[in-house]
């Protein structure tokens, strides 16, 4: 039997701020409760909640740990009660609602993966948060479908390299945006149909050319703002408009008249206050839906980077410059 420490290194924001005020602190090793399973974590993906609640714009929510991070890959070491023991020794991906950035992690058992085949436990460790929320959001909620136009915006992002690949693999026509030639060649090269320069580039004017005046089916947003009159500009009749995260603001006027004459569906959802219920739920989804086209090397997860744990602020400084394509990720074990 494994001899598990009292004590493990986690990070934790020191106060609200930038990176600089990420801390390596000690913690005591936390105890699986019931239907929890303890994680020895080997890597943790870095997310732009990470960053929200590092800046103070995102409270931690209640009976959460203020250690950060929201998917990890590792072992599970202990499992609390109504958890069968068999699960200790298995190499799991998770969702978990906080508490990533540390040698020890808690999960809900349901929602734990096994490990896609063929992927290490860094590349593991970049899926869960963006698997969950491109299948809810691209898939459930926006009802992505075989001969679909679909505009991905952030498509160099974790969530956009991802929603990008999975959309081609569902037979939709992809067109993403990114900022610059390096990253519009980086998002064409994860399979879009159309990249789009939006330093540069209308993506209004492009989505209607290339579907000869009608617009897309879907738009997966990350800006919000300004973004959304444009976004409801450029989608055809019966459109979706899913919204997953608001860089530019979330509060700004919409024309309800366009919305009602073009029949539009506007939608949103964000992961983290799900129930335990609802992402067990999801991680089944996720599992009989998105892990097969991993394993068939249809879908993969971008690394950009690789931090060890006590490098965490530089892994959130390369994020908050908006300078990756693909994931970062932190290597605790």
């Amino acid at each position: 039997m494994t001899v598990l420490p009292k004590t493990m290194k986690a990070v934790v924001a020191s106060h609200p701020g930038g990176p600089e005020v990420l801390t390596l602190v000690e913690r005591p090793l936390p105890q699986p409760g019931a239907g929890e399973v303890l994680v020895r974590v080997e890597a943790a993906g870095v997310n732009r909640p990470d960053i929200m609640q590092r800046r103070g714009a995102i409270p931690v929510p209640a009976g959460v740990t203020d250690v950060l991070g929201l998917e990890i890959s590792g072992e599970i070491v202990a499992v609390g009660p109504g958890v069968a023991p068999s699960m200790v020794g298995t190499s799991v991906a998770a969702l978990v609602s906080g508490g990533g950035y540390a040698e020890y992690c808690l999960a809900q058992a349901g929602h734990c993966l096994p490990l896609p085949a063929g992927l290490d436990h860094v590349a593991s460790a970049a899926l869960p948060e963006a698997a969950f929320t491109v299948w809810h959001n691209l898939f459930e909620r926006g009802g992505v479908a075989p001969g679909d136009t679909v505009l991905i915006h952030g498509g160099a992002s974790g969530i956009g390299s991802l929603a990008i690949q999975l959309a081609r693999a569902a037979g939709a026509t992809v067109l993403a945006t990114a900022g610059g030639p390096e990253k519009t060649h980086f998002v064409r090269e994860l399979g879009a149909d159309v990249a789009i320069d939006y330093r540069s580039e209308d993506f209004v004017e492009i989505g209607r050319s290339m579907t000869g005046g009608r617009g897309v089916d879907v738009v997966l947003d990350i800006v919000g703002g300004s973004y959304i009159k444009r976004n409801l500009a450029v989608l055809a009749p019966g459109g979706r408009h899913v919204s997953i995260a608001f860089m530019e603001g979330a509060v700004v006027e919409v024309d309800l008249t366009a919305i009602m004459m073009k029949g539009l569906t506007l939608t949103s959802s964000t992961m983290r206050p799900k129930s335990v219920d609802e992402k067990s739920r999801l991680a089944r989804a996720v599992e009989r839906h998105v892990w097969p086209l991993v394993a068939k090397g249809k879908v993969a997860p971008p690394i950009f980077r690789t931090y060890p744990l006590h490098e965490a602020a530089q892994a959130h400084r390369l994020l908050d410059e908006n300078a990756n394509m693909g994931k970062i990720v932190l290597r605790c074990g």
